[in-house]
């Protein structure tokens, strides 16, 4: 059975790692450099470039921070970004710092 989490290495948030990667939609994590996540995102329609841009986004607004990523393309990118949520949620009763909003269509999940 294949787990639910996004389970990818950690990349360093960086130009290099950032400019590699595909101009696809999907979901992403942000992570402190304890590897905390701060943030659980998506790249969506609306995303000029996909992962790619949104990345870039969060690369500029980290201001030098020694964050970490990592991602997964995929075209559920709305579904796939509220179950990492959910995930986040149900395993620490809040969601990430730096997503400012639960959605309202977020449901619970009790993880085994």
């Amino acid at each position: 059975m294949s787990s639910i989490r996004l389970e990818k290495p950690w990349k360093p948030l960086n130009a290099t790692e950032v400019d590699g990667l595909p101009g696809q939609l999907g979901v992403y994590q942000i992570a402190d450099d304890h590897e905390e996540i701060v943030f659980i995102g998506f790249a969506g329609g609306h995303s000029q470039f996909g992962l790619r841009s949104e990345l870039a986004q969060r690369l500029e607004a980290a201001e030098g921070a020694n964050h970490l990523f990592r991602c997964e393309v995929t075209m559920q990118y709305l579904t796939r970004h509220q179950e990492l949520l959910m995930i986040f949620l149900a395993d620490h009763g809040r969601l990430p710092i730096e997503n400012k909003e639960q959605p309202s269509s977020l449901g619970r999940l009790r993880l085994a």
